[in-house]
């Protein structure tokens, strides 16, 4: 809806069914929810745009699904449970002649071999306290105002979300564990070719069940220079609340650490998401940071 508004008709949320879609999602100005497929005749494709813990298809969603595929609608989703993997699903888009598409879905097998990387590229990359809190958005948003400048920047996905965006990437969350930092280092150098490129972060080198992917993204993408994300207001782990989260000066010097055991590196900015606190507040711990 931020990046893409010209490919969109219409956001499918009941609770808000008839209410202004910009005060709820900070952006989609013009656009309302809609409550079912039927207000918008004009949809193609239904994207699921959730992101639950997991990727599992909720239950009530199913119903919703089913009925995008009978009126003909192909059917996007950046869920771990894939759409083509479940018989139900994938009976009736054969039916009726539509297609699952599968964002995570992907068999890339390689390894890092740190071999084919170019310095004459500028490797930004986002990292954060948390996740879920604005890596992708930050990047995006740097890399825009790089090409706004005149410099020849590329945003590379790592995630659904970015890949929907962008039309390229690779999932890092949804490849085996071994070949997650080839990955990354894959993904800069079918990109190398433009002045930088700003390389989407997941997760937090300290978040217990994503720290994993955090580590081999840095590992393999190997950055010249970080940018590092944070939440105001945030306190506790996402989606493990009775863990808290450590300092933010804390997180720096641990991805510093990683970040510089081969080369030089630095974090050259700090991306604030200010959603939970007032802009009062966010401008006061802006200027503290």
């Amino acid at each position: 809806m931020r990046y893409c508004p010209e490919e969109c008709v219409g956001v499918i949320d009941s609770h808000l069914h008839g209410k202004e879609v910009a005060p709820y999602l900070g952006s989609g100005d013009g656009f309302k929810f809609v409550s079912s497929l039927d207000e918008v005749p004009d949809a193609n494709t239904l994207v699921i745009g959730i992101a639950p813990p997991g990727g599992k298809i909720p239950a009530a969603w199913r119903p919703i699904i089913l009925g995008a595929i009978h009126k003909g609608l192909n059917v996007l989703s950046g869920l771990h449970d894939f759409m083509f993997d479940d018989h139900e699903f994938r009976e009736a888009a054969e039916r009726k002649g539509v297609h699952l598409i599968d964002v995570r879905r992907n068999h890339f097998k390689e390894i890092s071999r740190r071999r084919g990387l170019s310095n004459n590229c500028l490797r930004i990359h986002t990292v954060g306290h948390d996740c879920s809190i604005g890596k992708m958005v930050v990047s995006l948003e740097v890399s825009r105002g790089l090409e706004k400048r005149g410099i020849d920047s590329h945003f590379i996905a790592t995630g659904q979300t970015g890949i929907m965006i962008a039309g390229s990437g690779l999932p890092l969350d949804c490849i085996v564990a071994d070949f997650v930092a080839g990955a990354a280092e894959q993904l800069v150098i079918e990109n190398q070719h433009h002045s930088v490129v700003v390389v989407e972060g997941q997760g937090s080198i300290v978040h217990p069940s994503y720290s994993g992917v955090t580590l081999s993204l840095l590992h393999g993408c190997l950055p010249h220079a970080l940018i590092l994300c944070f939440e105001a207001g945030r306190a506790s782990v996402g989606g493990i609340d009775h863990v808290p989260i450590p300092e933010l000066r804390r997180i720096a010097e641990l991805f510093m650490a990683m970040a510089t055991i081969h080369q030089p590196c630095e974090i050259i900015g700090i991306g604030m998401n200010g959603r939970k606190v007032s802009p009062q507040i966010a401008k006061e711990i802006a200027q503290r940071i």
